[in-house]
């Protein structure tokens, strides 16, 4: 895709992101309809909403390209796309309805595989991660976060495991997932994978690791930021991620600058 057409699509992600945290955020805290959509797995009116604005807006500037969100049902003609959107209108429901600020938008665009932007708002905390409009087009790697507007800060150079900050989540943590490498890692637990990509992209960390599978639009947006910050980002195997695919599930996510996600692919594998 063109340069300046990401920058302009880019500029509509971030815009309608904003929107859909202003909306999210008339139903935090409030005692709200919420529903499982399977067990553990909740759903409010605010996801609804806000993946209806989202696709609404998206859609209309960028007739040509897919559509992939967790709230919308599955159309497979969107793997024929030359683009797609892959988007979680909320990320971390579950910390949203108990009430805490570690959820997300969390909104992408891909083009053969690769993630060509991202955006990640926290309307809680009134912060957006974007791809920053002046380094794309976002092919290469080390081409800049914006935090706020701002340049974001450099991502961990951090290369040794002992020690590291490790951006995780307290479910794992509580199935004892980590119990094994647990001394090793400052492990800080926070909710919404797209949120702590998006704070590793910004140097708020040294690593996240996921060790259960996940969907794409729970990461995406948050990969394309870690990406354009210089980081490496695979499944638990080492095997780059490509996104817009038939099967939306990904074994896992190792994202670190080069020589720490290295040491933690090896220590994950057993070396």
């Amino acid at each position: 895709m063109d340069p300046g057409r990401v920058t302009e699509l880019l500029e509509h992600a971030v815009s309608a992101s904003l929107a859909a945290g202003d909306l999210i955020m008339r139903h935090h805290r409030t005692t709200g309809e919420v529903w499982d959509k399977s067990p553990g797995n909740p759903v409010t009116l605010a996801d609804l909403e806000a993946d209806h604005l989202l696709c609404e807006r998206l859609t209309a500037v960028s007739p040509d390209c897919g559509w992939l969100s967790e709230e919308t049902a599955d159309s497979p003609d969107r793997l024929d796309k030359p683009c797609c959107w892959v988007v979680d209108p909320l990320d971390g429901t579950e910390e949203f309805v108990q009430g805490l600020d570690q959820f997300a938008v969390s909104v992408a665009l891909v083009e053969e595989g690769r993630p060509l932007l991202g955006v990640v708002h926290n309307p809680a905390t009134s912060e957006t991660f974007a791809t920053a409009a002046s380094s794309l087009p976002c092919r290469g790697a080390g081409q800049g976060v914006a935090h706020n507007d701002e340049p974001a800060n450099p991502l961990s150079d951090r290369g040794e495991v002992r020690g590291a900050r490790m951006l995780v989540s307290g479910t794992e943590v509580e199935l004892g997932m980590w119990a094994a490498h647990e001394h090793l890692f400052d492990l800080d637990q926070v909710g919404s994978a797209a949120y702590k990509l998006a704070r590793l992209a910004a140097g708020f960390g040294d690593a996240y690791v996921s060790l259960k599978p996940k969907h794409e639009w729970d990461i995406c947006a948050g990969v394309a930021l870690v990406l354009a910050a210089g980081g490496r980002v695979t499944n638990l195997t080492g095997l780059p991620i490509r996104f817009n695919q038939a099967a939306v599930k990904v074994n896992g996510v190792v994202a670190a600058s080069a020589a720490l996600h290295a040491a933690l692919i090896d220590l994950l594998q057993g070396g």
